[in-house]
This record gives structure tokens, sequence and C-alpha cells, in this order.
């Protein structure tokens, strides 16, 4: 019997009676009703041959279950094989293994040598693969170091007529990094831009650190008159590092590209000794020193001048709370990975290398040593502030405030 109700005429379980179950020679019953309860349609090409037991007997009603299937007679590997089976076998060959072409086009961009415009190979240094990422100021290999991405987009321009010349940048990172799918040498890792040995989830890195922001604290939420410099107040601020803590504080005015210099010291507690467990950093670049640096110098200003600062995602800020209640100053933070969202900061802090190069130990420099660097900036001409100095253009900015005060009150 069969119901109406698909296309190939599928077979219900209870369709069947004892007679029909008990029709099918030389196998158990129960093996039948396993067969009969995980029953389904065959196609035309994929039947099975006539004489295979039970399912002979169900006359187009196919078994859900390959191991029913295969326990009731029907041929897997010598006789007719369904196609998601033979898409479902495991492990396929990797494309890199099976592609020498296209293996060695891989690996010369990712690893090529060096070529100078004489075409002569340029000497590189000599870096031993250790399993691990390069450390901080350690020489790195010299290669062509392309990016998978570019590598599998680069391939449709070099080979347009060859489709077997084709990779997608998911399955060189595989080749990469998954342990049973290595057509690519191990150590090419070192290549990469980054140079992990261990590939890092993107997931991971967004939710590192961010659990003390909230959505109303993100740059989307800070006032239009921030945005377009319209009204001064509003600070820009970030930390520059150097090669020993503690590092240097910077805030910036938008308006008038005002700039402070915060001198952060290491805090009661530093050095050898026991340290509290879970205890605040002490070296001078932790939440408490940052938000006591921040209140000290920012609280000196004029209220018209304490509008909101804002910073990047960085854990110094986890204080950002107690600031905004000592200061009344709104904390605004940028989204992840957005240091151009700061822009004025960042090209204050690309100013302020030129006396605090990178690599160079920062603590050295005293209180008034920053305050001199500070003078030094404030008083140089900008372009963007038409050729006055930040130090004009907040004078400028004192003054008509005062102004419009003794307008009002008179």
């Amino acid at each position: 019997m069969v119901s109406g109700g698909r296309r190939h005429g599928s077979v219900a379980p209870y369709a069947f009676g004892a007679a029909a179950v008990g029709a099918v020679s030389g196998v158990h019953r129960s093996r039948a009703d396993r067969a009969l309860a995980c029953s389904r349609t065959w196609s035309a090409r994929d039947r099975p041959p006539a004489g295979a037991g039970a399912v002979d007997d169900l006359a187009g009603a196919a078994p859900q279950c390959r191991h029913t299937v295969r326990r009731l007679g029907v041929p897997s590997d010598d006789g007719p094989v369904w196609h998601a089976d033979r898409a479902a076998r495991r492990p396929k060959p990797a494309k890199l293994a099976i592609n020498t072409a296209l293996q060695r086009y891989v690996q010369e961009r990712l690893s090529g040598a060096i070529i100078a415009p004489s075409g002569a190979t340029v000497p590189r240094p000599v870096v031993t693969w250790t399993g691990r990422r390069h450390g901080r100021r350690q020489p790195r290999r010299w290669a062509r170091a392309w990016s998978p991405e570019q590598i599998a987009r680069r391939l449709p321009r070099d080979f347009p007529d060859d489709e077997s010349m084709r990779i997608s940048h998911e399955a060189i990172y595989q080749a990469l990094y998954v342990q049973g799918r290595g057509a690519l040498r191990r150590e090419l890792t070192a290549c990469l831009r980054t140079g992990r040995a261990l590939r890092m989830p993107r997931a991971r890195s967004r939710g590192r650190g961010k659990h003390f922001i909230t959505p109303e604290l993100l740059i989307s939420q800070r006032p239009a008159e921030a945005t377009d410099r319209a009204v001064p107040g509003h600070w820009e601020g970030d930390l520059i590092l150097g090669l020993a803590v503690p590092p240097l504080a910077t805030l910036v005015e938008r308006t008038t590209r005002f700039a402070l210099l915060l001198h952060l010291p290491r805090m009661a507690g530093h050095g050898p000794g026991v340290r509290v467990k879970n205890g605040p950093a002490l070296a001078g670049h932790g939440a408490e020193a940052v938000r006591d640096a921040i209140a000290r110098t920012i609280i000196t200003l004029p209220a018209q001048l304490r509008r909101s600062l804002t910073w990047d995602q960085g854990v110094e800020m986890t204080q950002h709370a107690r600031l905004r209640i000592d200061t009344g100053v709104a904390v605004y933070f940028c989204d992840p990975h957005s240091p151009w969202q700061r822009g004025t900061n960042e090209n204050t802090n690309g100013l302020l290398r030129q006396y605090f190069p990178k690599g160079t130990d920062l603590s050295v420099h005293s209180v008034d040593a920053l305050a001199a660097v500070a003078l030094a900036l404030n008083t140089r001409p900008r372009k963007t502030l038409g050729w006055r100095t930040p130090a004009e253009a907040l004078d400028d900015v004192l003054r008509s405030a005062h102004t419009a005060t003794v307008a009002t009150t008179s």
C-alpha cells in the first residue's frame, strides 16, 4: 500500500500489516520493523535491485538509516551508492596537496625571497623557527609576505583560463594552521603579517577587555557639537608607551588642538615586595593612576572646557564612571580597532614622537620636561588653525567666553 502524499509513492509504516512483515524471507521481524520505521522514497536512479530482502518487498520505500539498509543486504560498496554518501566521505584531500602548481604559487608569494630592482636576491636575516610567535623587537623573516586574501584574489588575474588555479583565502589559512590539512609548512605562518603560530578567533579579540563599555558610552552617542568641532571643550586622550613603564598620557582639545601631557608616576607599593592579589596596577598605567592623573589636570580648566573625553577601549579607563563623577566630564569610547575616530589625538601623538621616540624609556622625563614639551607643541603654528598656535586659539576661546559672560550679566 502506498500513500498518495509523496512524489514517488512513499510507504507509511502503518500501511504494512503482519502479513507484509512476515513475507520477508530470511530477515528477523525486528529488523524489518526497524526498516519500515525509517522508510523514505527511493529515487529512480538509486532504487536497489530486486532481491534485496525486505527492501524489495517494500516496493519503493527506502530506509533512511544507512546501517539498517546494509543489514538488510542492500549493497553499498559494490552496488548503488547514494550521492550524499559519496559527498560525505571524509577527509577530503586538500586542494593544495593535490595541485602542486597551486601549492608552489602560494608558497612563493608567502615566503618568496625579496628581489632587488637589479634582479639580485637581497640577503635576509636568518630566523630560526621555534613554533612560537616572534618576540618584541626581534628580527623577522624577510619575504614577499602576501596575505592569503591577496593570493586568492590575484589568481584569477594571473590564470584567467585555468580554473584549477583557484583557492579561497580560508583554505590557505587552514593549510597553515589546521592539523591534518598541512599542505603548507607550518613555519610559513612566520611570513604572515601577525606572525602568529596559532590562529586567534576574531570573536575572541572583539570580546576581550570590553566588559566596562556599554552601548550608551560609544562614540556614536557623543554630541554632534563634538564631531564638527563647533564647541570647544571636547577632548581626546591616549597613552604613549615606551620601553619601560610608566607611559605618558596625552589630552588634546579637538577645536584648538591644545595638548596636555600627563605624568603617570608609579604608585605606592610598586617594586619588590609582597603584592596584593588582584590589586590595582602600581606601575603607573593602571586604571586608578590614569583616573587620578586626568582628574588632577582637567579639573583646573574652566567649566566650558570640560565637556567630554573620548578614549580608546583600553583597560586603563575602567574607572571612567568615577572620573565622570569627580570631574563632570562625559567619557566616550571609540569602536574597537578604530583609532581614526580619535584622529586629532593620533596626529598629536605622532608629533610628540619627535621628542619621545618609540623604544625609549619615558620614565626618565620629569614633570617639568613634559611641561616644556607641551609648551613647545602648543606654541607651534598650525595650518589647520590658519597658522595660529594652539595656545592662541585657546586664548581666543577663553576671551570670547569671558566677553559673552560679561555681556550677559550687564
